[in-house]
């Protein structure tokens, strides 16, 4: 008989050979360990109690939800409801329009604004003379720091019927009348992607360059010795090496695809292109703020954070088989 067995008949604990250490044992380790650190570790409690007060304790407002609340209302003298809040949400045909558009924005972010940043990333890496490869950073960084407030401005003026893109179009005969491009919703997405695409691909590629700065140069010098040209040394070297920011990068746009830029949707939309600009952050905004609706507004954005942690799980999940079972999150 083992030595296991004989401890287990005599009614004595089996001692753990690996596995989880036991709660016991963890926590009297985080108290030495705290002992020994206390002023390093101590401050982290601000951070702690932001969270606490910001971040934890508001979740008892989510019971609005299921609640028929108003502003003379208090969260425990609200009516409760259940779920006919999220009833009205499934037959809101103008709900479903802010989906569809939020989707499409979100896809098409996706599909092109994920890939540009691992491009540019790569072209400023493979640039030799560092003077130009800082002005090319410093050039595509900055519009990331200006606000949609700024950036609307711009896109705004440039194009109106005398800004600077309809003068360009006429100057090169493309249209023969100037037109206000904001003002057509089947552009609007396009409008939209493209210049979130140039607000925010630069400061995409900061964690891109990081990870490129630290692959061993000598795997290019053997790449060299071998014969293999620049493209093919970026495909079997560099990419490869990025696999594990790029997977987390995914994981992070899948999970917000049904969140919409708004500061971006508040400057751009007007009444001519509300149709194809009306998403699902912005609905909830007007829902909530504007017309007072707090339960509606509240079980929308409710469903739409399940629906993201779904999708996150899910991407990580996959991510993670691709990467041979070794999960990113």
């Amino acid at each position: 008989m083992s030595k296991l067995a004989v401890e287990t008949s005599t009614g004595k604990k089996p001692v753990r050979t690996g596995g989880r250490k036991p709660i016991g044992q963890r926590m009297k380790e985080f108290v030495i360990d705290y002992r020994r650190q206390w002023e390093i570790q101590s401050m982290i409690i601000p951070g702690i109690i932001f969270m606490i007060i910001f971040c934890y304790i508001p979740i008892y407002g989510l019971t609005i939800a299921f609640k028929n609340y108003t502003v003379i209302d208090t969260l425990s003298s609200a009516p409760w409801v259940g779920l006919e809040n999220f009833r009205i949400i499934m037959s809101d045909k103008y709900f479903w329009d802010a989906v569809v558009n939020t989707l499409g924005i979100s896809f098409l972010k996706l599909g092109i604004g994920f890939i540009i940043p691992i491009i540019l990333a790569i072209m400023i890496y493979e640039l030799n003379s560092g003077r130009f490869k800082k002005f090319v950073q410093t050039i595509s960084y900055l519009p990331h720091f200006l606000s949609w407030i700024v950036l609307g401005g711009m896109l705004i003026t440039w194009f109106s019927t005398t800004g600077l893109f309809n003068q360009l179009l006429l100057s090169l005969g493309v249209i023969s009348q100037p037109q206000n491009i904001l003002l057509d919703a089947g552009k609007y997405w396009w409008i939209a992607v493209l210049s979130d695409i140039w607000k925010e691909a630069g400061w995409g590629t900061i964690l891109y360059l990081a990870i490129m700065s630290k692959i061993d140069p000598t795997y290019y010098e053997a790449a060299k010795i071998d014969g293999a040209s620049r493209l093919r040394q970026i495909w079997n070297i560099t990419l490869p090496n990025m696999k594990s920011i790029i997977s987390l990068n995914l994981i992070l746009t899948v999970s917000g695809l049904l969140g919409s830029n708004l500061d971006q949707t508040l400057v751009l939309m007007n009444s001519q292109n509300r149709d194809k600009a009306e998403v699902i952050n912005s609905y909830v905004y007007r829902m909530g703020m504007s017309q007072g609706d707090f339960s509606y507004a509240t079980a929308v954005g409710l469903g739409v954070s399940i629906v993201s942690v779904i999708l996150l799980v899910t991407a990580n999940k996959i991510t993670s088989k691709l990467n041979d079972n070794q999960s990113v999150l």
